[in-house]
């Protein structure tokens, strides 16, 4: 799926049933008030909602998808291109020896709560994440920092153990985020940024509402009020957006409804994302501890026809943990060929025929239709597996992304340059991390070649030791108002910004 922008020629919404008055109201452009004024509101649309404000202490996307960028920001950002920029830091210098960073900061910047920002704070987020405040996997990413300094108010210089190809990047996610340090006793119910927004309402399972900050040190956002609106089913969300009671799905979560919106109402854009659709096996304990075993179910699964099937063709096939968009992208569909027969053999090797196979799909819309897919391919090849439906985030992220009580999963995992996580020491996956450690370690200390050429053999391995199936590259894919305009075509971050939203 490359970057770009469609707007396609879709069919009546025949499927759904629509008011002639909802109709109407989806019909026509919602930029405008009562009265005729220019509305200073937004409310879009999203599946996967956050347990609380916290991603120091939660996994999962929906927390920072809502907060970075929006409350939340670090000393860089990802653009569009996924490419670094600027952010709290004005620009920065990295010493000959790649050990250190030196940072000039913003002025004039607050936190929501008055709290002026100085580099304390910087030193003062990044220690914590090493510390035990922090119970987010991706904590590692900091792992690499050995010392912060700040000469004064303006400039911090963080020095790390070794070079690093990675970590620069990675402070543009979740670990970069900078705190104050008066406003982090209660970051379940209460997010204090330097970001364009503050939350004013948080209400689980229903939504999140933002307000545009009037003293926010960069450029004024368009809108004064965002709301992030959660919808389970993909159905209630679609004709929420019929009805205009939303004016933007973040991430269509049923592509096949894309084709009953008529494109003379709205716009779709069709974007790229760093979601990997993982189909996750426990490498560690139970029937996949064998390597035979995952081979089987690698050669059962046929990744087109669940892409087509359960995802309407929308995404790309990539084989791998890496999308097309980082530097170390190659194409590994071809490891695995789909070959019923070569499973069903491998399946008789293994010797686990009529194992009985726990799948744990949380109840998210691409994760059960991809689950009843895969039960069907792995059928064909002699396995059987049950689905245990479980509830996303709280049931799945417990039983399964921490106690890894489980032999079979899938989930789309959304962070940027996450291979290390998703394979690395104490993973849900149990994947043997010593098979890549040192490549990552030396691809990372290396140069830039050696980096993009050690991290290609670090996917490779993990793909070729059958580590986990890979169904697809999840796309962008945003339906929304005509007049809406900043929609982020691609989803190359954390966040789902919102501070370049407004109306036409």
């Amino acid at each position: 799926m490359g970057h770009r922008r469609v707007i396609r020629t879709l069919a009546a919404a025949a499927a759904i049933a629509l008011t002639a008055s909802a109709c109407s109201a989806g019909a026509s452009s919602t930029s405008e008030g009562e009265g005729g004024e220019s509305r200073t509101d937004m409310v879009v649309a999203h599946t996967a909602e956050p347990v609380n404000l916290d991603f120091t202490t939660t996994a999962g996307a929906a927390i920072p998808q809502a907060l970075m960028e929006n409350v939340y920001e670090s000393l860089v950002r990802i653009d569009q291109s996924g490419e670094l920029q600027p952010a709290l830091a004005t620009s920065w210098e990295v010493s000959e020896d790649r050990t250190e960073y030196t940072f000039d900061l913003q002025d004039g910047v607050t936190f929501s709560n008055g709290d002026e920002f100085t580099s304390s704070d910087v030193k003062f987020s990044y220690e914590r994440v090493k510390s035990d405040a922090w119970q987010n996997q991706l904590k590692t990413k900091m792992d690499i920092v050995e010392s912060i300094e700040t000469p004064d108010d303006s400039t911090v210089t963080i020095t790390l153990t070794q070079p690093s190809n990675r970590w620069l990047f990675d402070l543009a996610s979740l670990v970069g985020a900078v705190f104050s340090e008066d406003a982090v006793n209660d970051l379940a119910n209460q997010a204090v940024g330097t970001g364009p927004f503050e939350v004013s309402a948080f209400t689980r399972g229903q939504e999140i509402v933002f307000d545009a900050r009037d003293d926010y040190w960069g450029e004024a956002p368009a809108l004064e009020e965002v709301t992030f609106k959660y919808f389970r089913d993909s159905v209630a969300a679609t004709n929420a957006l019929r009805s205009g009671e939303v004016d933007v799905i973040g991430n269509l979560q049923a592509p096949e409804l894309a084709g009953e919106l008529e494109s003379t109402e709205f716009q779709v854009i069709e974007g790229t994302s760093n979601g990997e659709v993982v189909l996750s096996m426990n490498n560690a304990d139970g029937v996949f501890a064998d390597q035979k075993a995952r081979e089987a179910v690698l050669y059962a699964i046929d990744e087109q026809t669940i892409l087509d099937t359960a995802w309407g063709g929308y995404g790309t096939l990539i084989g791998g943990m890496v999308p097309p968009t980082d530097p170390y992208y190659e194409d590994l569909t071809g490891v695995w060929e789909h070959d019923v027969e070569k499973a069903q053999e491998l399946v008789e090797e293994a010797g686990i025929a009529g194992e009985e196979i726990r799948f744990a799909v949380p109840n998210l819309p691409y994760a059960t239709a991809i689950g009843d897919i895969v039960v069907s391919q792995l059928e064909e090849a002699g396995l059987s597996a049950t689905i245990e439906s479980q509830e996303f985030p709280a049931v799945w992220l417990d039983r399964t992304f921490t106690n890894h009580d489980y032999d079979m999963s899938v989930i789309n995992h959304v962070e940027a340059r996450d291979i290390l996580t998703v394979f690395g020491e104490g993973s849900y996956t149990g994947y043997d991390h010593t098979r890549i450690d040192e490549l990552a370690a030396q691809a990372d200390a290396g140069t830039e070649e050696e980096y993009v050429e050690g991290m290609k053999e670090v996917a490779r391995t993990i793909t070729e030791d059958a580590g986990a199936g890979f169904a697809f590259l999840f796309p962008n894919l945003i339906v929304a108002d005509p007049a809406v305009q900043g929609l982020p075509e691609n989803w190359v971050s954390d966040a789902f910004p919102i501070a370049t939203l407004s109306w036409s």
